[in-house]
């Protein structure tokens, strides 16, 4: 990955209102003190002249949401491969529910809600095809090479791979935004990352926004697989009942709606719980705000963790989240596929790797060494559908090259 550019913010965040020329108006006003400011932003890797009518991290949205990988994130998955149904989340449906409760809790803490979203959209561009399947096979074919992580992958989206701009490659991002899409990164990586991998060396926090949009994800993947492994049927409300967090919403939805049954009783319990964990959230959150006390970013950086839920809240959470990874992850079928899954990834890599010729031409390089990596970019960008395409047109024969 490269290193960090000069390119610092060009300007305030400020835009003219309609029919007042001159007069600016302030997009961010009403932040709290410790929320992050595109006026104070560390700024672009690559100086550009500041936007219209618009945020820096607003224009960050805005690039985000026009990106081709953004696109092919309606064809990725989370658990169920994209031909196995089309009512079932995609990273895409994913991102857009982790954005909305992302945006509810900083209107709450009264922090960035534009970068926030950014954040949320951003946070799995990098996804492989089939998921965790994908992404697990991925970095077993990396090993030796510097390894696959989606975290990275990510970033190298959003500041290397996106061709959009004549300028520069990627998008361009705010230091905060890319800061938010890398929630994790190992301290060997870190340090090619300049001043991006500083917070994983020093023990540092990122701000606000991203914490709530780590906890947002969290929020919605597990609710949403609860939902996806009943509609399927891998999953059902007998076995949930020794969820607190469900059985106690599933109780007081039937106390209330004596008659519900079926979907509408799902969805009923779910939008509950997630009600309940974004309100505790908010809850636990302020009081920490209250027991630290920042009174700006950088006070964010230097103190622990801030966003968080209540301690009986985040036990019963985690419980969902191992019941999910007991009943609904390691379920046989969903096992089959991900089998499947991995030996696609792995086919393409090795048949890829063998011979680079079957490449695209933009993946082909005389370097040998960072070959691979050039692999892992293709295969990592692909959707389900063109995957398991592009797996049959390497090894199964047919009139389709």
């Amino acid at each position: 990955m490269r290193g960090e550019r000069p390119g610092g913010h060009t300007g305030p965040d400020r835009a003219r209102a309609p029919g007042a020329v001159g007069v600016p108006v302030d997009l961010e006003a009403g932040l709290a003190p410790y929320a992050a400011r595109s006026a104070k932003s560390r700024g672009r890797r690559f100086a550009e002249p500041p936007p219209s009518a618009r945020s820096e991290f607003q224009r960050d949205r805005d690039r985000i949401v026009h990106s081709t990988a953004f696109r092919r994130l309606e064809y990725k998955t989370q658990v169920f491969v994209n031909h196995e149904g089309d009512l079932f989340r995609t990273r895409l449906t994913h991102s857009l529910e982790v954005a909305q409760i992302a945006r509810s809790v900083a209107r709450n803490l009264r922090v960035n809600e534009d970068l926030v979203e950014a954040i949320s959209l951003a946070h799995d561009l990098g996804h492989t095809p089939f998921g965790h399947a994908g992404q697990d096979a991925l970095n077993e074919c990396m090993r030796g090479h510097g390894g696959f992580e989606h975290n990275l992958q990510s970033l190298a989206v959003v500041d290397e791979l996106e061709e959009h701009y004549g300028a520069f490659d990627g998008l361009n991002l705010c230091f905060e935004t890319r800061e938010g899409i890398l929630k994790h990164c190992s301290r060997e990586h870190a340090r090619q990352l300049g001043e991006l991998g500083e917070r994983f060396l020093l023990g540092r926090q990122p701000s606000l926004e991203a914490q709530i949009a780590n906890i947002a994800d969290e929020i919605a993947y597990n609710n949403h697989d609860v939902d996806d492994g009943l509609r399927s049927g891998l999953l059902t409300i007998e076995q949930l009942a020794e969820i607190e967090l469900w059985q106690m919403h599933y109780e007081a939805a039937r106390a209330e709606y004596p008659q519900i049954e079926g979907r509408r009783l799902v969805h009923e319990i779910v939008r509950r719980i997630i009600n309940t964990l974004i309100v505790d959230l908010i809850d636990e959150t302020s009081r920490n705000l209250a027991r630290f006390a920042p009174q700006s970013l950088d006070d964010v950086r230097a103190a622990p963790p801030i966003v968080a839920h209540s301690e009986r809240v985040a036990v019963q959470a985690a419980a969902l989240k191992r019941f999910l990874y007991r009943n609904l992850y390691r379920h046989y079928r969903v096992m089959r596929m991900a089998n499947k899954a991995q030996r696609i990834v792995k086919g393409l890599f090795e048949a890829f790797s063998d011979d680079p010729r079957l490449l695209p031409p933009a993946y082909q390089t005389h370097d040998e060494a960072s070959q691979p990596r050039q692999i892992a970019h293709y295969i990592a960008g692909m959707t389900d559908r063109y995957a398991l395409k592009e797996y049959r047109r390497l090894f199964v024969v047919s009139d389709e090259v």
